[in-house]
């Protein structure tokens, strides 16, 4: 079976095996290591401001140990109503932030405005008998693999700071995104006040970062961290992945493979496409009997709805399998 179900199969780079197997010997335990404490500095450079990183194991956590630093348990926390935070993280941010809320936002292609988050948070400002927001999650690429621009954030970061609101990015495809913007990583997330940059789908085994653009507030993440059950005694081998996916910007060029993947395949759907293929995501539409008819052929994908079809494609995604994949759906 050829796999385009989702990047999170895909298998661990070698640059990433090779860093854990030289970070296999004695160091401090815990974030004390010298691999960890390389990630401030790492990620400051590479975001061009200062920054505070630290690892944590997966990014649901990621994503709400930052939104914990911006929201009380008596706020709510606007995202997108098909964001992976209100779809796919199993309550966890409720659980993290004590009980603050999602206020749930449309947009398109699971994408926020300005303007839509103001449709949906003037009519109960300053009401007392209504959960007031306190933050903004948006992500990067959104859940339909679109990119927010840097004018787009800046408006977002403009509209956030002008209603006192914290602006978070959850950056599970942050790489995608930034390839398919033109591989800058400071343009990718502009504005934003925290960030979970994922390493996962993208060669990492099982390390994800929480970038911190006050570094005042990571001290206070660092016992959330802790609560959470998320300090890990050997935290080097966390520190270590990342680090080699950061080294020579292997996180961008595994990133720019996937993408480059991804618009192979385009290439073949014409309008089957439902939006524009900007990451590494393609969501096109199907019957049940040309879904049938690929997964006879060896595709694995998920469906999407009851019409359509999800395919994902991955650093390691092989450019003949790709092209193989076009060409079935080329000759639907």
């Amino acid at each position: 079976m050829t796999k385009f179900h989702s990047d999170n199969a895909a298998p661990v780079h070698p640059n990433v095996w090779e860093a854990m197997r030289k970070a296999d010997e004695a160091d401090n335990p815990y974030d004390g290591d010298a691999l960890s404490s390389e990630l401030d500095g790492r990620f400051s450079d590479l975001f061009g401001r200062e920054c505070a990183a630290m690892w944590v194991a997966t990014g649901t956590a990621a994503n709400c140990l930052a939104l914990a630093t911006m929201c009380q348990p008596h706020g709510a926390v606007v995202c997108h109503e098909e964001s992976h935070i209100e779809v796919d993280e199993g309550g966890a941010p409720g659980f993290y932030l004590h009980g603050a809320k999602l206020m749930l936002a449309a947009g398109d292609g699971a994408k926020l405005t300005p303007d839509g988050i103001a449709s949906l948070i003037d009519p109960i400002r300053d009401d007392v008998h209504q959960v007031q927001p306190h933050a903004i999650a948006i992500t990067q690429a959104s859940e339909y693999g679109l990119t927010y621009t840097p004018e787009e954030l800046a408006a977002l970061s403009n509209f956030a700071k002008a209603r006192g609101l914290g602006l978070h990015m959850d950056g599970a495809r942050f790489a995608n995104a930034a390839a398919g913007a033109g591989g800058s990583a400071k343009e990718a997330a502009h504005g934003v006040d925290s960030l979970a940059f994922g390493f996962i789908k993208n060669g990492a085994m099982s390390a994800e970062a929480v970038v911190l653009f006050d570094p005042e507030q990571a001290a206070m993440v660092k016992y959330r961290r802790k609560r959470a059950g998320h300090l890990q005694c050997k935290g080097r081998y966390l520190a270590a992945q990342i680090l080699a996916m950061l080294d020579g910007e292997l996180w961008l060029a595994n990133a720019r493979h996937a993408n480059a993947a991804a618009q192979d395949i385009a290439g073949a759907c014409g309008n089957r496409l439902m939006h524009a293929v900007e990451a590494n995501e393609l969501f096109v539409r199907l019957s049940p009997v040309e879904r049938d008819t690929l997964r006879a052929q060896g595709f694995e994908f998920y469906d999407w709805g009851a019409d359509a079809a999800r395919f994902v494609t991955a650093w390691n995604t092989r450019a003949e399998d790709a092209r193989a994949l076009a060409k079935a759906i080329s000759s639907l």
